[in-house]
């Protein structure tokens, strides 16, 4: 291990309320309420897990990269009801990764996009050494690659 990073889900706090809406309610901001069906196939953003079956998911539009650059993104998030937000260790990598292939995006200080590769998730940490070799980078976001929709972020530590 060349270069220390850690995972960064999304803060629980934030979406807590979404649970207390009801369907016109969430409706109402483009967000579903679902029952998971199958696992994997519901990864939680807040916990960096995916969801059981038979378990309550919201999918909501998400702003997961707010920035001052042509960067600026939003897209599909899901979230699971009743999760807190998922505190990884140091080089940590959530299991949620390993089995899903990954379109992984580096930026600078300035939110702009330095580096962009496609890989399998059991080989991402081979992935984020590359990647932080480039000192220009200061952080990563993961996408999942087929459906294109926001995982997490990997800061440098």
């Amino acid at each position: 291990m060349r270069n220390n990073f850690q995972f960064v889900a999304l803060q629980d706090k934030e979406f807590n309320n979404l649970f207390l809406m009801d369907e016109e309610e969430l409706k109402n901001i483009g967000a579903v309420k679902m029952i998971a069906d199958e696992k994997p196939g519901f990864p939680c953003r807040v916990s960096l897990k995916d969801a059981e079956i038979g378990e309550e998911v919201i999918l909501l539009n998400y702003q997961y990269h707010f920035v001052n650059s042509p960067y600026k993104a939003n897209g599909p998030i899901f979230i699971r009801k009743g999760a807190t937000t998922a505190m990884l260790d140091v080089n940590e990598i959530p299991d949620i990764i390993h089995h899903r292939d990954l379109s992984v995006r580096g930026y600078n200080i300035d939110s702009m996009l330095v580096d962009a590769r496609v890989t399998e998730g059991v080989n991402l940490r081979r992935m984020l050494d590359d990647i932080f070799d480039n000192k220009e980078v200061a952080y990563i976001h993961i996408h999942n690659a087929k459906p294109g929709c926001y995982s997490c972020l990997v800061k440098r530590v």
